[in-house]
Parts: C-alpha cells; sequence; structure tokens
C-alpha cells in the first residue's frame, strides 16, 4: 500500500465534495488541489475544502504534487479526462460510468495502459467489507446455488430539463447514471456463483420510458447468465424504489438494505440478512471504521502498484459498460455524441 497519495479533485460537484469528505478521514489520501472550469464554481469549494485551487482542469493536471486524480465531471467529460489525465501521468479514479459506452472505456483503459498508470472505476459500494461478505456468503454456500437477484437504485429527481440528470446531451438518465451499479452487482453476484470474479449476462431484455428530455425516466432489464443465473434490475430519475439488492438461493435468501451508499455512506454498522428455509433469520454485521469514499481512496492507494483493483478491474468495467450498452440498445435509447449504432 502507499501510504501517502497526493489527491486532485477534477471537478467541483456534490460528488467531489463526498470524495473530498472521504479523504479528510482516509488512512492514506491527501487532498492538495482541485480544479474546476472557473473561478466562480472554485470559490465555494475552496471555502468548505481548503486547498490549491486551479481554474481549468488543464492547470491541475499539470500540478507536479498531484499524483492521482478523482474524475467527478458530468459522464460525457469522463473518456477526454481521464485519458488526459494518463497522458500527464496521474492516477485515476473516475466516476461511474468509467465512460459514455463500451468504445470509449476501451479507449481510457488503453490510455491508462500506455501510460503506466492506475484506473478504477468509482464504484465505491465495491470497496466496502459488506460487498465482500455478501460475495463470502455467496461463495459458501449460505443459500444454496443463487437463482435470481434483484437489484434497484432510482430516485425521483426535481424536474429540471436543464440538470445533468434529465439532460441529454449531459449523458442524463436512470441507466448510466445509477443502473450500472445494478449491473455490476448482478454480474458479481453471477461471478461469485461460478467461482469468478465476475460474470457478464448472455441474455439482456429490456424495457423503459423515454421522457420529453429524451432519457430514461425509468428502465428495467433482466439479464440471463451462463450458470442460469437471472438478475432482475431496475433505475430511473423519477420514481424513487426500495433501492435495495436481494439474492434468492434455493435453500433462502439474502436481504441487502444498504447496498450502494452503505450505512448512508458514514462509518458504522450496516446488515445483511439472511433467512433460510427452516431455519431462524441471521442477521450478519458488518462494522466499518471509516466511511464508504474514505474506503474507497484507501483501496486505490492498496491497489496503485498492481495500475488497477480487485474491487473493480478494467476487465470488469468493460463487461459492465457492454451490459450498459445493450440495455440502452434494448429500449432505443441513444445520445447526441453518438452515431446510429450506439458508438461515439
Amino acid at each position: 500500500m502507499q501510504k501517502h497519495l497526493h489527491w486532485g479533485i477534477l471537478g467541483t460537484g456534490n460528488i467531489a465534495r463526498k470524495f473530498a469528505r472521504g479523504l479528510s478521514e482516509s488512512r492514506t489520501g491527501r487532498l492538495v488541489a482541485v480544479g474546476s472550469r472557473s473561478e466562480e464554481t472554485l470559490r465555494p469549494f475552496l471555502a468548505d475544502f481548503p486547498t490549491r485551487g486551479h481554474a481549468s482542469y488543464e492547470a491541475l493536471l499539470a500540478d507536479p504534487e498531484v499524483e492521482a486524480v478523482y474524475i467527478s465531471t458530468p459522464h460525457p467529460l469522463h473518456a477526454q479526462w481521464s485519458i488526459r489525465a494518463a497522458q500527464a501521468g496521474k492516477h485515476i479514479l473516475c466516476e461511474k460510468p468509467l465512460t459514455m459506452n463500451t468504445i470509449e472505456a476501451a479507449a481510457v483503459i488503453q490510455a491508462a495502459r500506455t501510460a503506466g498508470v492506475f484506473l478504477m472505476e468509482a464504484f465505491m459500494y465495491r470497496c466496502h467489507p459488506q460487498t465482500a461478505r455478501l460475495i463470502e456468503l455467496i461463495r459458501e454456500g449460505s443459500i444454496g446455488p443463487v437463482r435470481l437477484v434483484q437489484a434497484a437504485f432510482s430516485f425521483r429527481s426535481a424536474w429540471n430539463p436543464e440538470w445533468r440528470l434529465l439532460n441529454r446531451a449531459l449523458g442524463g438518465g436512470g441507466i448510466l447514471d445509477v443502473g450500472g451499479y445494478c449491473v455490476s452487482m448482478a454480474r458479481l453476484i453471477a461471478g461469485a456463483t461460478e467461482g469468478a470474479p465476475f460474470a457478464d449476462p448472455i441474455e439482456v431484455k429490456a424495457v423503459g420510458q423515454i421522457g420529453g428530455t429524451g432519457v430514461d425516466e425509468l428502465a428495467v432489464a433482466v439479464l440471463k447468465f451462463p450458470g442460469g443465473m437471472l438478475a432482475h434490475i431496475s433505475t430511473g430519475v423519477r420514481v424513487n424504489l426500495e433501492n435495495n439488492v436481494r439474492v434468492w438461493g434455493e435453500e433462502g435468501h439474502i436481504d441487502v438494505p444498504s447496498p450502494w451508499a452503505v450505512n448512508r455512506g458514514e462509518p458504522g454498522e450496516s446488515l445483511l440478512l439472511v433467512h433460510r428455509e427452516g431455519e431462524p433469520d441471521e442477521t450478519v454485521k458488518i462494522h466499518a471504521d471509516r466511511g464508504i469514499y474514505a474506503i474507497e481512496a484507501d483501496a486505490v492507494a492498496e491497489s496503485i502498484s498492481a495500475g488497477e483493483s480487485p474491487a473493480m478491474s478494467w476487465a470488469d468495467s468493460l463487461g459492465n459498460m457492454r451490459t450498459l450498452d445493450r440495455w440502452r440498445a434494448e429500449i432505443g435509447l441513444r445520445y447526441e455524441m453518438e452515431g446510429e449504432s450506439g458508438e461515439a
């Protein structure tokens, strides 16, 4: 593990603030700089998180003290600035989705490989001990062979056609914003049932509601995996769902009440609820001494010499993006920067 890792944050939005707070409680991370596209957005961020400020992304990447960059821009800028960061010799933690599609994801991975820098897609829940314990339970056969995963991540955002979640030009909609969590969880569990890090679906069937701004406001998919496991996943940006995960096996099921921002992102205790046929229910308690973003930052430092993290490897990110492409294709969703084939 790298004992101290000097971070720069590229972008000043809400998720950038969450990561900055996480760095303050991490064991390894130190925030040394932040980059914004303007002084106007930079000043309020620096007021809350005093550090060196740059009024351009280029200046942040040129900062010699910055070793790793957290990219928190809107989705369509992820590929461009991940590649620029790699070319500048910076390690990269890029917010999900890694890019808008698989073609872009492959280009980002190639840039990191060429530059010899670390790259990870920031699915923070993958780094949390709760997720590790869930996979242990599945591999131990605690509910027998897994047959079905149900996963949901959806919320009701305020109606604002210009806001990124409803703005087609900014890659809005549920599938790219939070649907990737559901896909990645299903793929992770499908892999665990086969003794692999992850598995990719062999079939993707989906329906969705595309709203007036041209983004998916609600979308549902069914995935079928090579071992026979099915997944039912739901996402959206205009309706509140339960936002949980249930794993159904032949001998019982596991409830994950808070699968994504575990324990609301804070340190403390989270729960897995195990229900086995003919046995008393079991509550599995997991304690985390840091919040989820601090754990994520430390996971980067732990794996940085390897170039990628087992929590979300390059192959895993590519498989996830490929599945998201298929989900979007099923409901006829393309973005303005893509051609008829869905490619950038």
